[in-house]
């Protein structure tokens, strides 16, 4: 009879660790539980750790609630001024309610990323090239709203939506390129002449104190003597000054008339004035 009932008391026990075994489920820290009971959802989400289900009559989903990154393939679109491109991006989501994720959608991450491609090549129809290339917050913003609606319904939140590349056909490039060359170069040619503007008005300055003051042009021209001659692998061509030829003439005509005039006498202007056959 004993022995019977130690039999009995093991065959309770391996029945009840297999059951034990059968109905416990471990839920990690950042995962939740859906269970269906016979096809019905339960109300109640299974929280993280050791939990139980009826064996053969639950079954439990686990959902992820991080953060899931999902790269967007590549979409190719007509922007609205008629320009060729393919743009990528990435999409960050989250799953904000276990229940509609399993039950209002079959495959969220999948209905998620078909969402994504649609909105982005929608977007793309929408925006110009320079919105593409150089507004590229607004078009977050836009492509997140446009997921976050629909997606909100399955239980999933866009955390954020971000354009990673934007290709351009090789012609497109060219053309932009000589664009910003020709943009580069028309600066360059403003900024020439706002300096030769500024440099005549100062050298109209300079050419006025010179010409109040001639000596002023003999020491620029020593000056730039000095500067050229520092170089000593170029030739100087010294142009002869107007002055120094205007003084030496001047010192000319000083001893031709000092041998007109005798020395220790006055010449008279009144008989220098006469003429001969005048009386």
């Amino acid at each position: 009879m004993v022995q019977e009932l130690v039999t009995a008391g093991v065959a309770l026990a391996s029945v009840g660790a297999v059951y034990g075994m059968a109905a416990a489920r471990v839920i990690k820290q950042y995962e939740r539980g859906v269970v269906f009971r016979l096809g019905r959802l339960r109300p109640r989400v299974r929280g993280p750790g050791l939990t139980m289900i009826v064996p053969l009559a639950d079954r439990l989903y686990k959902v992820n609630l991080q953060i899931v990154t999902l790269p967007i393939p590549a979409q190719e679109g007509i922007t609205r001024d008629n320009v060729t491109v393919r743009v990528d991006a990435v999409v960050y989501f989250k799953v904000t309610s276990p229940a509609d994720a399993i039950v209002r959608v079959e495959d969220y991450r999948f209905a998620v990323s078909q969402m994504a491609q649609t909105s982005l090549r929608s977007i793309i129809g929408k925006s110009e090239l320079d919105d593409l290339l150089s507004n590229r917050e607004k078009l977050n913003q836009g492509l997140e709203l446009m997921m976050d609606s629909p997606a909100v319904e399955w239980g999933v939140t866009i955390d954020r939506v971000e354009i990673k590349d934007v290709s351009l056909p090789e012609t497109m490039k060219r053309s932009m390129a000589r664009q910003a060359e020709a943009d580069r170069e028309r600066r360059a040619r403003v900024i020439n002449a706002d300096a030769e503007l500024q440099a005549s008005k100062k050298l109209a300055e300079a050419a006025q104190q010179m010409a109040q003051t001639p000596s002023a042009l003999q020491l620029r021209l020593l000056q730039t003597v000095v500067a050229v001659a520092a170089e000593k692998n170029s030739t100087l061509v010294l142009p002869f000054p107007v002055e120094l030829l205007r003084f030496l003439e001047r010192a000319q005509q000083g001893p031709a008339q000092e041998q007109r005039t005798p020395l220790g006498t006055r010449a008279d202007p009144a008989a220098e004035g006469a003429r001969p056959g005048q009386d």
